[in-house]
């Protein structure tokens, strides 16, 4: 297993770097695993799933810390966001299991497709997400919320990356939320996908805990600045980087697919 005395300085600096970027980012719209991934899999040793694991451990830092600055400032409705975030819970634990078996080559190109779509769907669209005009009241409300957690909840203990970006196109496009409302809630239901995948991981030793800490006080100030700029700039601006975001996604899954295929 690889240790922290193993790890050359240059490395660590770079996990710290991605850790602050990958924070600030998550805070906003989600995506942050896209920065940190990429950075652990450098770390001489590491395996895939113990990168995956550790990037769980560092992310739930600076989602926890992003998540306590929407609600003071945003004050997410948490009726729809607890019963989101416990199915997502249950999701994600049951998703890193899979993890372990399943590679992530199966489900890259499904991904990248779905990524394409959402950006066609939210450029083509340059009022969804700017005032919030929820589409269904009450129980159907509720369990289409409690199905985008189970899915996403899913996703984000197989693979990860984009997971808030999922969940806030998810909660604007088909519940109606604004992007400031979404982002809220869905670094609530983000939080516990994180916590559902660590439940797993750390029982079993995937995790280098000591780079994990490290890269989880980088992302706590990532996560605090990020949430307190989505905040001030409100809807419009989270709409910008989102689809900022989804592309360089769909750049970079779409680059391991290339370069997985052609190998």
């Amino acid at each position: 297993m690889t240790g922290l005395e193993d790890i050359a300085v240059a490395t660590i600096v770079m996990v710290v770097l991605a850790g602050l970027a990958a924070g600030w980012v998550d805070a906003v719209v989600g995506g942050g695993g896209l920065l940190q991934l990429p950075v652990l899999l450098m770390v001489p040793g590491i395996t895939p799933v113990q990168a995956l694991a550790t990037n769980k451990m560092g992310s739930v830092f600076g989602t926890a810390t992003s998540t306590i600055t929407y609600y003071r400032r945003v004050g997410p409705d948490l009726r729809t966001a607890i019963p989101m975030a416990v199915v997502a819970l249950c999701g994600s634990f049951g998703g890193a299991i899979v993890a372990t078996l399943l590679p992530a080559a199966v489900i890259k190109p499904v991904i990248v497709l779905a990524l394409i779509g959402v950006a066609v769907f939210t450029a083509a669209r340059p009022q969804l997400g700017r005032a919030a005009a929820l589409r269904f009241t009450g129980q159907r409300h509720l369990l289409t919320a409690l199905a985008i957690g189970l899915i996403i909840g899913f996703y984000d203990g197989v693979l990860g990356p984009g997971t808030g970006t999922f969940l806030v196109i998810s909660l604007v496009a088909m519940l109606g939320y604004d992007f400031l409302q979404a982002s809220a809630k869905a670094k609530i239901v983000n939080l516990a996908t994180n916590l559902g995948a660590i439940a797993f991981f750390l029982p079993s030793g995937h995790i280098l805990v000591g780079l994990g800490l490290i890269l989880g006080l980088s992302n706590m100030v990532g996560g605090y600045l990020g949430a307190r700029m989505a905040v001030r700039q409100g809807a419009g601006f989270i709409r910008i980087v989102f689809l900022c975001v989804v592309s360089v996604l769909i750049a970079k899954l779409g680059w391991d697919l290339f370069v997985e295929w052609t190998a």
